[in-house]
């Protein structure tokens, strides 16, 4: 369905080959570390000060899916979640939105054999690549304060990379239709919406009926309950519905960022 928005065949070869040119253009930026380090604070921040200060005045414990965990054990996978949304909407919303529309880079790429639907692809496999030091490092992080097993980290580090996938995918076909640089305030508005209002520090269960609905629309509660079920240790096969829903939004956001990026290149 993807190779169907532009002509010609998809060729991962090309694909890497973006996703190299993306690697040397970080490498000549800013340290690379320093910008992973600042799309890890800002969770880790809210991690800290919520799960374990916050958590520390309310109840000891909080009821979820039928058994009772510490508050932090509740909202770190959330964070992680979140953590995921930022490294992916951090690489390809500003930084694709400037290659796209003002330095015209993959105007020049896409008068070689690189098609729209490669350089889609080459922009969420970076972001997956970045996504996964970002949550690499927070779920180090949840580990030394105990409120993840290693064994489970290890899963939820294959989850996070997932829901990366499919936040890279959704911020590159948000960014296609962006206009200019002010339309980017609504993309940070949804984002901090989804933050606040996804399942992040209170169960779902717990909104009016309505909300509750509307909530369990978003790709944000997917990916919050998809990592929360697996750090707290309880897998099944209710998991397949989040990730299921993941993949649908990757494949659907691709497929309209690649139809996107050729009219916009080709206009």
């Amino acid at each position: 369905m993807l190779t169907h928005a532009v002509a010609g065949r998809f060729s991962a070869h090309r694909s890497a080959a973006v996703v190299r040119r993306n690697a040397r253009a970080m490498q000549t930026g800013p340290s690379a570390w320093l910008l992973v380090l600042a799309g890890l604070v800002e969770p880790l921040f809210y991690l800290l000060s919520i799960g374990l200060g916050v958590g520390s005045l309310i109840a000891k414990d909080i009821a979820y899916q039928g058994h009772r965990i510490p508050y932090a054990d509740f909202v770190a996978p959330a964070m992680l979640a979140t953590s995921a949304m930022t490294a992916a909407f951090s690489t390809v919303t500003f930084a694709f939105f400037a290659k796209l529309r003002q330095s015209k880079v993959y105007e020049a790429v896409l008068v070689t054999p690189v098609t729209p639907a490669e350089v889609a692809v080459a922009e969420v496999v970076w972001s997956a690549l970045r996504g996964a030091v970002y949550c690499g490092l927070f779920l180090v992080t949840m580990v030394l304060l105990g409120t993840v097993t290693p064994g489970w980290a290890l899963l939820a580090l294959l989850a996070s990379v997932l829901a990366v996938i499919a936040f890279a995918a959704l911020g590159l076909a948000a960014s296609t239709l962006m206009r200019g640089w002010h339309d980017f305030d609504a993309l940070t508005t949804a984002q901090m919406a989804l933050f606040l209002f996804s399942g992040t520090f209170s169960p779902v269960q717990d909104y009016p009926g309505a909300a509750q609905i509307l909530v369990e629309l978003t790709p944000l509660y997917h990916a919050v309950e998809l990592l929360r079920r697996i750090c707290v240790g309880d897998p099944g096969p209710h998991l397949l519905w989040h990730v299921g829903y993941l993949l649908a939004i990757t494949g659907l956001c691709l497929t309209f960022a690649a139809r996107r990026i050729h009219a916009l290149v080709h206009d």
